[in-house]
């Protein structure tokens, strides 16, 4: 649990996410695994659950950045960071000097690190990105036939991957199936200038959920690893939640009716209510956009509604309903009562942005969600987490 003078804070179960990465393991046997834990592992805590599911051995940590990638370095993790995006002239000798992995997307970006590697006098391996349907970085296929020669003459550089990413994996599966076969024609047109190619990989959550790319030998799990499943097809177990978001009520008054509540009173009580104040707000990354949107909070146990504006560092809701509830009792916001998709839902947005968007005033604890919350906790009594 958080020190006593936090209002509101996250617990996070790395072995939650262990078990999410079992699930996958056991959906791709013999394929590598690439665990994303870029953003600081989706808001979860980057070192901690880097070093939980280190102990499965994956092939490598995907991360967004070389910032992302020197943290693990200097965790002492040994499972090597592999850097997602497109990487700027300033990280690419980092990159080559920590070996790194990384994708190349252009000439001038692979002449760049051939010429560190040269200096460095080692060989650098890196993956080729292509676009086929992202738009966001790679070669695209058609500049295959001009580019493979030349990566090829390049004698400080292996290429010793291809990789692609799926735009629309959960929802159009179409295109998906039409960027399937592209991405299979060219690895087959990479192989050739390249046979012994080690990692293919264009599969994030959605794409490996519902799809099946016949070379590919690796895949990135992200938003199932933290409990989601993105797109309509189910996994085919169970995913634990893994991530609490929980805050402490501070004050509990009676208002009569026809009291506004929070900002600009778009919120009046049609009748008397007992009202708690909740210690956490936008600046916490809790979503201006969830005032007025029907959304309810678990309190003792009890669904209550969430009334008016979120304010800055503060929340109110309805907790008429609730007998006893005081000062220093516990809500869960996010949570087994509370499913982030519905939170997403209701912001207008979706699952990523919200475990990306808990804020640093928030501080992140271990702790074992599959416990049973006994009638003395101020958490949701007899709750299996």
């Amino acid at each position: 649990m958080a020190d006593k003078n936090h209002r509101a804070w996250v617990e996070v179960d790395p072995e939650a996410v262990a078990h999410n990465y079992s699930i996958v393991r056991r959906m791709m046997p013999g394929k590598g695994i690439m665990p994303v834990v870029k953003a600081d592992a989706y808001g979860h805590g980057m070192l901690s659950i880097a070093r939980r599911l280190e102990q499965e051995h994956p092939s490598f940590f995907g991360v967004a950045n070389a910032v992302e990638a020197q943290h693990l370095a200097d965790a002492g993790l040994t499972t090597p960071p592999f850097i997602l995006g497109p990487t700027p002239p300033e990280e690419r000798e980092q990159i080559v000097a920590g070996s790194w992995g990384c994708t190349v997307s252009s000439i001038p970006e692979a002449q760049h690190f051939q010429r560190i590697a040269q200096g460095l006098h080692c060989v650098m391996s890196v993956h080729l990105a292509l676009d086929t349907g992202m738009g966001r970085e790679g070669f695209l296929p058609g500049e295959l036939g001009e580019i493979l020669p030349q990566l090829a003459a390049m004698d400080a550089l292996r290429v010793d991957g291809v990789m692609s990413h799926f735009p629309v994996a959960d929802e159009d599966e179409a295109f998906t199936r039409r960027q399937i076969e592209l991405f299979e024609d060219c690895v087959a047109e990479v192989k050739r200038h390249f046979p012994s190619l080690r990692y293919v990989h264009t599969a994030a959550s959605a794409g490996l959920l519902g799809f099946r790319v016949p070379s590919a030998t690796l895949v990135r799990p992200g938003l199932m690893l933290y409990g989601v499943a993105p797109g309509s097809v189910a996994p085919p177990e169970p995913l634990r939640t893994t991530l609490r978001l929980l805050a402490r009520v501070t004050l509990v008054r009676d208002l009569p009716a026809g009291h506004g509540v929070s900002y600009g009173r778009t919120f009046i009580t049609p009748q008397p209510m007992r009202v708690a104040t909740i210690g956490i707000g936008y600046a916490d990354g809790w979503r201006r956009q969830l005032g007025g949107r029907g959304l309810r909070i678990c309190v003792r146990g009890e669904m209550c509604p969430m009334l008016g504006r979120v304010t800055m560092d503060q929340i109110m809701a309805d907790v008429s309903a609730v007998p006893g509830v005081q000062s220093g009792d516990v809500a869960e916001l996010i949570g087994p009562h509370v499913p982030v998709e519905r939170v997403a839902e209701l912001a207008g947005t979706i699952p990523w942005d919200i475990f990306t968007g808990l804020g640093r005033r928030l501080p992140r604890t271990e702790c074992a969600m599959r416990q049973v919350i006994s009638s003395s906790s101020p958490f949701c009594e007899g709750n299996r987490f």
